[in-house]
């Protein structure tokens, strides 16, 4: 165990502010102390404005965000749409090509006045 705590409490120098708050010149302690606290002053400063930059940066991240997931909500309702209309657009050409088969040639067969089911198109297929 150390003998620090043996010692005489007259040997512990109390440090207490200068009433201009500067240091005296010729303490080294109290050059090092007043260093420190304007060290930690501006930690804390830069601290707090790295906080406030991120809070921003993160507020417009989030509303990028927001944004994006409104236009992929919106394009995924006009691929909808496109997707329908090109099944209808299908089913249209088919019955217009057995129109034209029993109109122009005389074929009377049996094809469905309806087209396949769309799982059957081509165009889900990969190319």
């Amino acid at each position: 165990m150390s003998d620090r705590g043996v010692r005489a409490t007259g040997s512990v120098v109390a440090l207490e502010p200068k009433a201009n708050g500067r240091p005296e010149t010729g303490d080294p302690l109290e050059k090092a102390g007043s260093l420190i606290l304007e060290m930690i002053g501006k930690a804390a400063s830069a601290g707090d404005a790295n906080y406030q930059q991120a809070v921003e940066t993160s507020r417009k991240l989030s509303a990028q965000l927001r944004g994006a997931e409104d236009r992929i909500r919106e394009l995924e309702v006009e691929v909808r749409r496109h997707h329908d209309r090109a099944d209808r657009a299908e089913k249209w050409l088919y019955q217009i090509s057995v129109e034209i088969e029993q109109k122009f040639f005389g074929r009377d067969d049996s094809r469905p006045s309806q087209p396949p089911p769309p799982q059957a198109v081509s165009r889900n297929q990969p190319r």
